[in-house]
């Protein structure tokens, strides 16, 4: 089987494609159509545009994560692939107008998955080995996953290539990946990673994920309102309006953004669960 690294923009997944080389890596892109957002630079929007071949104005997650694609690619000496699916924007409208939550949690499905399983029809089209970014601590997820894979100790992806005759979509189970777990065969944890990863060039965002991510603490949230105000008035144009408005039933983003602390939040007081658990 060809090996196949998914790499989400963080740390520890740049870790795996660093040290145990693969066949090929992949990058998905989350994009969002807000102008207000927009990547700052120009140049290096056109060359992600290239990449994609789609259009790209913007993303949900840090800006930093598109540079973080590119460094990790020099430090690596290997191609990335970088794929998308449609813009959060309309998979939102799709999904019947209104943001993901604990309980419909689409956006990986849809911009994290989804264009990485049709690249990898596209591209490679026979059972592959993914390698994971888990964690040495992380063992629960590792099982978690592998609980889904089928009798051949595979993961499968429900897809739609063709039609029927009377048009509508024909779907079909694929086999497509056995699940690697490459930092918890090696027992790696984090400080390991952080100490490789020091004084290197490779530009890295304190999160990665998106930013106004629901599984994300309130006063987190809040604290995302002064690193990035626009990507997260995104977040809070699509709630207002929507049919099911709170993407939790105790709060909303707009009373997160009211909301003023009387502490100084650290971005450091929290846990993993915080950053979001969106990376594939």
């Amino acid at each position: 089987m060809k090996t196949v690294t998914s790499i989400s923009g963080g740390k520890t997944s740049a870790y795996v494609a660093a040290k145990y080389p693969s066949d090929y890596n992949v990058f998905s892109l989350v994009r969002i159509e807000d102008k207000g957002a927009a990547f700052p630079d120009k140049k290096i929007r056109n060359l992600v545009e290239d990449r994609i071949q789609k259009p790209f104005i913007a993303t949900a997650e840090d800006d930093t994560i598109i540079y973080t694609i590119l460094d990790l690619e020099q430090h690596i000496g290997n191609k990335i692939h970088w794929v998308t699916g449609d813009t959060f924007d309309s998979v939102i409208r799709k999904k019947g107008g209104y943001l993901p939550n604990k309980t419909s949690r689409f956006c990986t499905s849809e911009m994290k998955l989804k264009p990485i399983f049709y690249w990898w029809a596209e591209t490679i089209g026979e059972p592959i080995i993914m390698q994971i970014g888990y964690r040495a601590n992380e063992q629960n997820r590792a099982k978690k996953m592998i609980n889904k894979c089928n009798e051949n100790g595979l993961l499968e992806y429900k897809a739609t290539f063709e039609k029927h005759p009377n048009g509508n979509n024909k779907w079909e189970q694929i086999e497509w990946q056995k699940p690697s777990f490459p930092l918890i065969d090696n027992a790696v944890f984090r400080d390991q990673i952080e100490n490789y990863w020091a004084g290197q060039t490779v530009r890295f965002a304190d999160y990665n994920n998106c930013v106004g991510c629901f599984h994300r603490n309130p006063l987190f949230l809040r604290k995302m309102w002064e690193k990035h105000p626009e990507k997260m008035d995104w977040f809070l144009s699509k709630e207002i309006g929507a049919k099911n408005p709170q993407w939790r039933s105790d709060i909303s983003y707009s009373r997160i953004k009211q909301h003023r602390s009387q502490f100084e939040l650290q971005l450091s007081d929290f846990s993993d669960c915080d950053s979001g658990y969106c990376g594939y």
